[in-house]
Parts: structure tokens; C-alpha cells; sequence
């Protein structure tokens, strides 16, 4: 009888997962809710370059092993995020371009992936690589002027640095097969397992909103399984507007069921991270005011209806309740 969405979700092989903040660390109604619900662990911030790497050539893991070694003592797994990414640059290479940049990038690859080497099953290498503008087309930024096989480069150095790894490609409203965007990531998948490219997996961050998760969400995951790789839920929140009525909950808690659901019937997809654990510190109302309550836990820290129906979704609905 699994009571916890971690172990409800191991019952199929899956995991799932939350991203953790260091400074939260010590707060005990966060980390007791952490520990106990979740086999997966993304580091929220401390991974990314200007953490890993503040001045060139001198990187610094402390936040990260802090997020990584809670994790592995609490008898989870940890995804890594992120290698490669146009956002959250220290300034020193933000103001780099050209072949400095391209060197800086492997450089920095190299330096964290060797620092993690066997103890990371998961990255997310390259992040947010296309653009929004309904191309379908490379997101215009530092890393993509130095050429546009800068995402190659990334997961083939990737691949050398740490041979055992998974290696994936991460982004968001990547959701929905009709969208442009998500057709110019798959045509890259595919291009890549065409050419030996070394890529494991897409991640698909999926920042949702309430009423919207795409009808074929399952079908995209399954079409993307397709060309040779595993598929993930890396970023799940499902926002509105707030202050959040019961209704509106209801709606959320069967989103949060199809995502789940969608994921279950993929083979290939192996698990779903949601972005925090309680609303009190999600990122949404700071990038989306007015919104947020995108959580499973309030800002109280008690399960909202989604708890319920992601344990459902699970398959564990018929075992949760079994009091002697």
C-alpha cells in the first residue's frame, strides 16, 4: 500500500520528482513534505552556470553539493539542470561572444559535469534553445551566435565528460504537437539521432495553465519517444489566477491527473518533476502577478485536490487508505 506520489509513482518504474532551493533546507515543514513525497530532486537554481561558475575558470559547488547531498541522503536521485542556457549567465559571459564564448561553454561543461561525474544520472545540457515567435526557429542568443551547432557541441561534449550520464534537451511550450516550437525541437531530435548526436532525452518543462493542458499532450510525448528517446515531465506547475476558488482547484487537480495520466501510458516517459513543493515559494507570481496557487501544497502547506488525483493517476488510488 504506497501513501506518498514518490513511492506511488515507483510502483511503474517512474519517479517523481521536485526542484529544491538551499535556502529552504531549513525549513522543517519544507523539508519533511521534501523527504517524504519525492524520489526525484532538481536543484531550483544552484546547478545553473552563474552558480556553478561565478568568475571564469572558477566554479564553486557549494549550493549545488548542499541540494545534492540532501537529496542523496535522503534516498533520492538527482536530475541536473542546467549546462547550456541563454538565462542566469554570470556577467563574465554574458559578455563574452564568438569563439571565447563557444570555449567558455565546453569549458564549463566540463568543470561541472567532472565534478558530479557518476553521481548525476540525468542532465539537462542544453535549455530554452528555440524561440517563442511561432517560427519554429533557434531562440536568438549569445550561445546560438557562435554558430548554430552550438547545441551539438554541448551534448557531444557532454557525452565525453561523463560517458554514463543521460543527456537532455529541456524547454518549455514544447507541449502541444500543433505549436511551431515544438515542431522545430522535434525536428532537431530527429536530425540529431539521424547524425549519431548524442541525446537520451527531451524534457519538457511544462509551465501550464490552469484549463489548458493540451488534448494530445500523451500523443506529442509518445511521437517524441519515437525517435529513440525517453521523455520527461521536467517543470510541472499548472497556474491561475488568484485567490483560487474550489472550482478552479477541482480544474487544476484534473490537470494535474491528465499530465500524470499522459506520462503513465508513454513507455517512455520516465517520471514528472513539479517546480516546488508549496505555493508559499513558488517562481510564478514573481514572472506572472496575479497568478500562481500552481502548486500541490498551499501556502499552508496542506495537499490541495491535485494531491488526490496525481496519487490516482499514479494507480494507487486503491491502496492509499488502508488504516488497521
Amino acid at each position: 500500500a504506497e501513501s506518498t506520489l514518490g513511492a506511488a509513482a515507483a510502483q511503474s518504474g517512474r519517479y517523481f520528482g521536485t526542484a529544491i532551493a538551499s535556502g529552504k533546507l531549513g525549513d522543517s515543514a519544507y523539508t519533511t513534505i521534501a523527504s517524504r513525497e519525492f524520489n526525484m530532486v532538481t536543484a531550483e537554481n544552484e546547478m545553473k552556470i552563474d552558480a556553478t561558475e561565478p568568475q571564469r575558470g572558477q566554479f564553486n559547488f557549494s549550493a549545488g553539493d548542499r541540494v545534492y547531498n540532501w537529496a542523496v541522503q535522503n534516498g533520492k536521485q538527482v536530475r541536473g539542470h542546467t549546462l547550456a542556457w541563454h538565462s542566469q549567465q554570470p556577467g563574465w559571459m554574458q559578455s563574452l561572444s564568438g569563439s571565447t564564448l563557444r570555449q567558455a561553454m565546453i569549458d564549463h561543461i566540463n568543470g561541472v559535469m567532472g565534478h558530479y561525474k557518476g553521481k548525476i544520472a540525468q542532465w539537462d545540457v542544453v535549455n530554452e534553445a528555440f524561440s517563442d515567435d511561432g517560427s519554429g526557429g533557434r531562440r536568438d542568443s549569445n550561445l546560438q551566435r557562435t554558430g548554430n551547432d552550438w547545441i551539438e557541441v554541448a551534448f557531444r561534449t557532454a557525452r565525453a565528460a561523463d560517458p554514463a550520464a543521460k543527456l537532455c534537451y529541456n524547454d518549455y511550450n514544447i507541449e502541444n504537437w500543433t505549436w511551431a516550437k515544438t515542431q522545430g525541437v522535434y525536428n532537431m531530435v530527429r536530425d540529431f539521432k539521424q547524425r549519431g548526436v548524442p541525446i537520451d532525452c527531451v524534457g519538457f518543462q511544462s509551465h501550464l495553465i490552469v484549463g489548458q493542458v493540451p488534448g494530445d499532450f500523451r500523443q506529442n510525448l509518445q511521437r517524441f519517444a519515437d525517435l529513440g528517446v525517453d521523455v520527461r515531465i521536467t517543470e510541472l506547475d499548472i497556474r491561475m489566477r488568484t485567490p483560487s476558488d474550489a472550482t478552479k482547484l477541482a480544474t487544476q487537480a484534473a490537470d494535474y491527473k491528465k499530465v500524470v495520466q499522459a506520462c503513465m501510458q508513454v513507455t517512455r516517459c520516465q517520471g514528472v518533476t513539479v517546480w516546488g513543493i508549496t505555493d508559499k515559494y513558488s517562481w510564478v507570481p514573481d514572472v506572472f502577478p496575479g497568478e500562481g496557487a500552481a502548486l500541490v501544497w498551499d501556502a499552508s502547506y496542506a495537499k490541495k485536490p491535485a494531491y488526490a488525483a496525481v496519487m490516482e493517476a499514479f494507480g494507487s488510488r486503491s491502496h492509499h487508505h488502508h488504516h488497521h
